[in-house]
């Protein structure tokens, strides 16, 4: 990796990651970080075209400039012998040195490799990508990726697909990074050097570019961007804990500020910093195979989700619980998408499941339905608290009352999760759905009106703690247990971390989940896996 930066120790956290800011000079020359000079965080693709392929860096000029321009050199070998294409790009303090730029006319289904070059000569480290496949493609791989809290482990999901070669595109379905400061880490699960910059809860741009720029000193996360374009989406996180249009749960105007400039800054630094287009949402073809969505389901359209918490602690729980699943939680308006991107994806759905063979959705969150089992409180740890305990049976009372234990989730709202699978169903789609968000794995069949609908391979975490931070039962009697509960899942791991990997072929999509041993050391040693899969034209899971 190139790096010219002002302190030692700062090269150190440059090229082994951010864990170097543990060592003995490290933490308190932390913050000069972002004042990193040089190629200071690699390079990345993304928003990946048969033709096409945007590519990023982050240079910053050893001198005091206004901006600074670089070219870019694409080549179809690693050592630059046959130099293809190219383009030039200019950046500056303005977009925190960040730079982004489309190169057209390449070849579809094409590995490439690529670098930019600064104004004194120095070039930044190389980077593959691959563009999409035109035509009849015989097999597509994807690594699926979400909920990325560094302080909670290494990322050893990154490190272990990244060193895979059967894998064509990365889809990261959001949380790729965390809004809260080190204060929250819970006491005795955080590791050791992974701390956070800045130190507090991120509210404004410089915050945000800060913590951008302390997870992509990560080298597995850099390798990663290194070895294959990436589409990338948003969910909640990437600003605040369950955010929406108006707001956020994480957010209190009265100490925070206004949350429309909170909104716009977290928007765009994600934008300065991923590989992405400005575009808010997308569709990309992979030949006649399939098509893979991105959306945007949180700080666009997203109204805010309903309340249940009155309900749930009403005297009368029952009455007031039903009275909320016959009113407010199935009120038509409530929308994740809003009515302009619903729109666009049914024609969308319509015009190419005439032309690919799989609608393959990446989403933030989960549209499966869940509810929450009834003996769950068995399985509660033996010192969970009474106000712990006392959610988990509200969780069970809204489930026999017909409501989802989450309504930040798609079965929040209902409405809109059935507009969104009738859109399917009436383009006569084989849909997949691809989300993150529960930092568990999960697997669904999807039903509307009576029908199969699709199905929906939801990932786990790379690090972020999931269900079993609260439960102590066996884990494989938990996963039962919320199958037996819910009609639409078909299989449930509520306890270990990864990643999943999809292998697309035009008769079969496959599922894997990928289960790391351990995130709280450096290891890509895979403990499990676990495999689905659905025929096409079937839109249910393979016994």
């Amino acid at each position: 990796m190139v790096m010219h930066i002002d302190r030692r120790s700062m090269i150190l956290g440059g090229v082994w990651g951010i864990g170097a800011l543990a060592l003995p000079a490290g933490r308190a020359l932390a913050a000069d970080l972002i004042g990193a000079r040089g190629f200071t965080h690699a390079v990345a693709s993304g928003e990946p075209g048969a033709d096409s392929m945007l590519l990023w860096t982050r240079y910053v000029p050893a001198s005091e400039v206004e901006s600074a321009r670089l070219d870019v050199e694409v080549a179809i070998d690693p050592d630059f012998v046959r130099i293809v294409g190219g383009g030039t790009v200019r950046t500056g303090g303005y977009r925190d040195w960040t730079a982004k730029v489309t190169v057209d006319g390449l070849q579809p289904g094409t590995s490439y490799w690529y670098r930019f070059v600064a104004p004194d000569g120095s070039k930044s480290p190389v980077g593959r990508t691959r563009t999409l496949p035109q035509g009849d493609v015989p097999r597509f791989g994807l690594g699926v990726f979400s909920c990325s809290n560094l302080p909670y482990g290494w990322f050893n999901a990154y490190a272990h697909a990244a060193a895979r070669d059967d894998l064509d595109l990365w889809l990261h379905v959001g949380d790729y990074i965390y809004e809260y400061g080190n204060a929250s880490v819970r006491p005795g699960q955080g590791i050791v050097g992974r701390t956070l910059m800045p130190d507090t809860e991120i509210l404004a741009i410089a915050d945000y570019r800060l913590r951008y720029a302390t997870y992509r000193a990560d080298p597995d996360l850099q390798r990663l961007h290194q070895m294959a374009p990436m589409v990338a989406l948003w969910d909640d996180h990437e600003s605040a804990n369950d955010s929406w249009e108006g707001g956020a749960q994480n957010h209190q105007a009265d100490k925070e500020g206004d949350w429309n400039t909170r909104r716009a800054a977290a928007m765009q630094v994600y934008r300065e910093w991923m590989p992405v287009s400005d575009e808010p949402w997308k569709a990309y073809d992979i030949g006649t195979l399939a098509t893979l969505y991105r959306t945007e389901s949180r700080l666009l359209a997203r109204t805010r989700p309903a309340d249940i918490t009155a309900a749930a602690s009403a005297p009368d729980a029952d009455a007031a619980l039903k009275a909320f699943h016959d009113g407010v939680w199935q009120d038509p308006s409530a929308t994740m998408l809003g009515s302009t991107q619903e729109s666009w994806l049914a024609h969308a759905f319509r015009a190419n499941a005439r032309t690919t063979a799989w609608q393959m959705v990446g989403m933030g969150t989960i549209i499966g339905r869940t509810v929450m089992p009834a003996n769950v409180t068995d399985w509660l740890r033996p010192d969970a608290n009474a106000k712990l305990v006392q959610r988990y049976r509200n969780s069970v009372r809204m489930a026999q009352n017909g409501l989802p234990m989450w309504m930040d989730r798609w079965d929040g709202y209902p409405a809109a999760r059935s507009r969104l699978l009738r859109s399917a169903q009436a383009a006569d789609s084989d849909l997949i759905m691809l989300a993150g968000d529960s930092h568990n794995a999960w697997a669904y069949g999807l039903v509307e009106d009576g029908q199969p609908a699709g199905v929906e391979f939801a990932g786990q975490a790379v690090t972020s703690g999931g269900m079993e931070g609260d439960l102590r039962g066996d884990p494989t009697a938990v996963a039962r247990g919320f199958v037996a509960a819910n009609p639409e899942l078909k299989w449930a791991n509520t306890h270990q971390r990864g990643y999943m990997m999809i292998d697309i072929s035009r008769d079969r999509v496959t599922g894997e989940w990928l289960f790391l041993d351990t995130i709280k050391a450096r290891s890509t040693r895979i403990a499990s896996t676990h495999r689905m899969s659905v025929e096409r034209g079937r839109r249910v899971f393979s016994a």
